[in-house]
């Protein structure tokens, strides 16, 4: 029977390192391992090529080369019969390997090490099976309707959700629901779009509501900085992106830092891009304790679910920011029958601390203190998102200021901590604060520690 490259896709994943022989001009062997075969398509796989080598001086001289390949899920070995073709330095198949390259680097601290050369191309002229001691066993995968199916089910619900909040729980519960990927975090960006902030997560002990992800950096970064997915299928060749996985709370007083919701057994993980309109919106990421948890079928359907949710959130941002026009809602200041309790703002970064504990910082806390004074002055509890957008005091960015989402991080941040202060949606566009006793508001201008 004929084996088809595309049949062999697992191979190509990455887990088990490739080989590659070649010869010089003069016979003389020469071995080396591969870190990355990519499948072209059914005639051609494309090898890395990170540095200058023996490999790339043979197949220069002398184009015919053996490459070993291994399936991870059986152990099963093909060889390729090959032949050097050519060397691309860009285009989008360089683009796509060299993303992957950098998404992997910068884990382990090589990112400026392992830059991607060239890719060189090799048509293959046959495939053979190597004879192994024991016949592997066969390795069941989701075949492509199961996964159409999977995505058409979330993006229906995504449809069908009205604020920033719904979208996010559509995305994450449908993953579970309709794919049954347990482990998944919802990443949005900062207007500033330096880094990416946590809106929402499954699976995990801790949520991470708030915690950050640079742009560029690790595998959420990489695709948000390229606008590409990114999917490893071995983490046991890659350092876990946060190795602050178990934070206390600690931990988050003194570094005013929450830590990224994470599995430490992780091994396959797949970030997906998050674009509407043209504009990056955030980063859709799942990972697995299973190796090769994560096919191309299943990248392709996540990308279509990631897509769905941008366009839903940009218009749910749009709808908000065009909502009611009536400005705030006076209500009488209610007899508040629990015990007092500490907010400490600090003004140099906004940072929030309830009773010495650490909330939140940036314009979600920003945003806090200025609904806490409005209730101290004038008693009330209701607000629209228009009059807080139009607040003079609050200094809300120029730029799109993503107000619902930096108010859904608040709420559910604030819903984590069990704070004292609840923060309710109670319609479109407007909110209401919620609090179990007298608010003592203070202001900190130095960077002394709640």
């Amino acid at each position: 029977m004929t084996i088809r490259l595309r049949d062999l896709a697992a191979c190509f994943e990455g887990v088990i390192p490739s080989i590659i022989a070649t010869a010089a001009p003069d016979g003389t062997p020469n071995i080396s391992y591969l870190s990355h075969v990519v499948l072209v398509d059914d005639e051609r796989v494309a090898l890395s090529n990170q540095f200058f080598s023996k490999t790339a001086t043979n197949v220069r001289a002398n184009p015919a080369a053996a490459v070993l390949i291994v399936d991870p899920r059986d152990g099963g070995q093909y060889r390729l019969d090959v032949t050097f073709e050519q060397t691309l330095d860009s285009g989008g198949l360089f683009e796509e390997m060299a993303i992957q390259l950098r998404a992997t680097s910068t884990q382990v601290g090589m990112g400026a090490v392992m830059r991607l050369r060239g890719v060189d191309i090799y048509r293959v002229r046959a495939v053979q099976a190597v004879l192994a001691p024991q016949p592997g066993q066969e390795v069941s995968s989701r075949d492509v309707g199961s996964q159409l199916m999977a995505a058409a089910t979330v993006a229906r619900s995504v449809s069908e959700a009205a604020d920033v909040g719904s979208i996010v729980d559509a995305v994450l519960d449908g993953l579970h629901q309709a794919f049954s990927f347990s482990h998944a975090m919802l990443l949005l960006k900062d207007p500033a779009g330096e880094r990416l902030v946590t809106v929402g997560s499954r699976g995990y002990d801790r949520s991470g509501i708030g915690s950050e992800v640079l742009v560029g950096e690790g595998v959420i970064g990489t695709a948000a900085a390229e606008r590409r997915p990114v999917r490893v299928s071995d983490m046991s060749r890659v350092r876990r992106f946060s190795s602050a996985v178990h934070a206390s709370s600690d931990e988050e007083n003194r570094t005013r830092t929450i830590a990224l919701p994470g599995m430490p057994d992780a091994m396959s993980q797949v970030a997906l891009p998050m674009v509407a309109h043209g504009a990056l919106r955030g980063v859709l990421f799942v990972e697995s304790s299973e190796r090769l948890a994560f096919t191309k079928g299943d990248e392709a359907a996540l990308a279509v679910v990631a897509m769905q949710a941008a366009a839903a959130l940009a218009l749910a941002e749009a709808e908000i920011g065009e909502g009611p026009s009536s400005g705030s809602i006076a209500v009488d200041q209610p007899v508040m029958t629990g015990r007092s309790f500490r907010v400490v703002h600090y003004a140099y970064d906004d940072s929030i601390f309830i009773d010495n504990e650490y909330l939140i910082k940036g314009v979600p806390g920003r945003l806090l203190m200025h609904l806490l004074r409005i209730h101290q002055r004038e008693g009330r509890t209701e607000f629209t998102n228009r009059e807080i957008r139009l607040s003079e005091e609050l200094r809300l960015p120029d730029i799109k200021d993503n107000l619902e989402t930096r108010l859904l991080l608040l709420r559910r941040r604030l819903e984590e901590k069990a704070a004292p202060v609840q923060l309710a949606r109670t319609g479109r566009g407007r909110i209401r604060l919620e609090l179990a006793g007298l608010a003592l508001l203070e202001e900190a201008a130095g960077r002394t520690e709640g």
